[in-house]
């Protein structure tokens, strides 16, 4: 059992406050709070060790790559990677998803297919229109049910030897549904089909088996996990990232370079041109040693209690209605109260200290299917408690009778 104002206390924002209110933060989806272990540690690199990697025989710069390397091992295991190499520092999600698809320009021709669902954020939707466009391949939609969970008989039935790549995410940032990724990897994969999951919900909440799971690609944000913001992690498989081409040139990337030719470094460097975010890729290492510490156990149990009991309690409000009912749900509500826009109450319960993300969450399909212009999401982490989810709950309350 976790005990939850020790954690607390590791998150000095918590005791913040916000509009003359103690702060309530349920905006994890959008981004986690860093707890101090964290924000001393990027103090410490530019204190202690602040130079570029990879490139210098002096001190500062092997102590840096050290530190850098060793983290890249730290998310291996922590993801349970065959290779320290099929691990690729990157800016984050989006940065992931652009890398992979712009590697598949090289791979698709006209006529093939890409499937991704009626859950994907925008940066799981853009890119593979962009792709399409440039090399002639269909994009084909997943859909959802009115419990928000994908219809898999549907995609089976989209399946064919024409789909290249399927991407979907792993846990819905707009409802919290939790996919059955490792099952759809699974039918992909008997069609020849390579797979990228979309895990920057995901890995908040629990830890994810790459080499379980089989999947092809795997990426994610360091600042939804506790880490800074500007970092994540793209995993692909050895053959997949060898069979890629690079995403950008520039240094670190190449090998050899002449003016005729230039023939470009191993993995995974072919990967990561320029210099990178140094302090960010190290400190989301320590970030990742946090949560391990804590326990994705406990963060499990924590988050399903938080779940259940703001479900009832918001379901108490005459009017309110959830979207996203799915059986497999991580820590996340949206919902809206009938006649008034979620924008409103989002402004109202700031006023009370109260942090949740009104609008589309940057999944308008979602909304289009529930022909609603957006939801008030509450995102709960670990270092949330339910005592909080009452006073969202009263604020609600009295944000409705003021709207009525």
């Amino acid at each position: 059992m976790l005990d939850i104002q020790k954690i607390r206390a590791d998150f000095p924002i918590l005791s913040e406050k916000v509009n003359g209110k103690p702060l309530i933060y349920f905006d994890n989806g959008a981004t986690s709070q860093k707890p101090q272990v964290v924000i001393d540690a990027e103090a410490k690199y530019y204190q202690e060790i602040n130079a570029n990697i990879h490139r210098g025989v002096h001190t500062l710069s092997q102590l840096a790559t050290d530190a850098y390397e060793i983290s890249r091992v730290k998310l291996q295991h922590h993801i349970n990677a065959k290779f320290s190499h099929e691990v690729l520092f990157t800016s984050g999600t989006t940065h992931g998803i652009n890398l992979v698809s712009n590697g598949f320009a090289s791979i698709l021709k006209p006529g093939d297919e890409v499937l991704v669902s009626s859950l994907e954020h925008h940066s799981n939707i853009v890119p593979w229109q962009m792709l399409c466009e440039k090399t002639g391949a269909i994009l084909k939609v997943i859909p959802i049910n009115e419990d928000g969970e994908l219809i898999i008989s549907e995609y089976e039935s989209l399946l064919s030897e024409k789909t290249k790549i399927v991407t979907v995410n792993h846990i819905s940032n707009a409802l919290g549904v939790i996919n059955p990724v490792k099952e759809m990897i699974a039918k992909a994969h008997a069609v020849g089909a390579a797979v990228l999951i979309d895990g920057a919900q995901a890995v908040p909440h629990l830890k994810p088996d790459v080499q379980d799971l089989d999947c092809d690609f795997y990426a994610f944000s360091g600042h939804k996990m506790c880490g800074p913001t500007g970092t994540g992690i793209l995993y692909g498989k050895e053959e997949w990232l060898n069979k890629l081409p690079p995403y950008q040139g520039g240094g670190e990337m190449i090998k050899e370079v002449t003016f005729e030719k230039t023939t470009y470094a191993d993995l995974p460097h072919k990967f990561e041109a320029g210099t990178p975010n140094i302090a960010g890729g190290i400190v989301l290492g320590t970030a990742v040693d946090y949560l391990n510490e804590v326990g994705f156990g406990n963060i499990q149990l924590q988050e399903k209690k938080l779940l259940e009991h703001a479900t009832k309690r918001l379901l108490e409000i005459d009017g309110l209605r959830i979207y996203g009912n799915g059986k497999n749900k991580a820590s996340v509500i949206s919902f809206n109260i009938d006649g008034i826009h979620p924008y409103d109450i989002g402004s109202i319960i700031d006023k009370l200290g109260i942090a949740v993300r009104t609008g589309h969450h940057c999944a308008q399909p979602i909304m289009n299917f529930f022909c609603i212009p957006g939801t008030i999401r509450a995102s709960f982490s670990f270092y949330n408690t339910k005592e909080e989810i009452d006073e969202m709950v009263e604020a609600v309350k009295k944000a409705k009778t003021m709207l009525s």
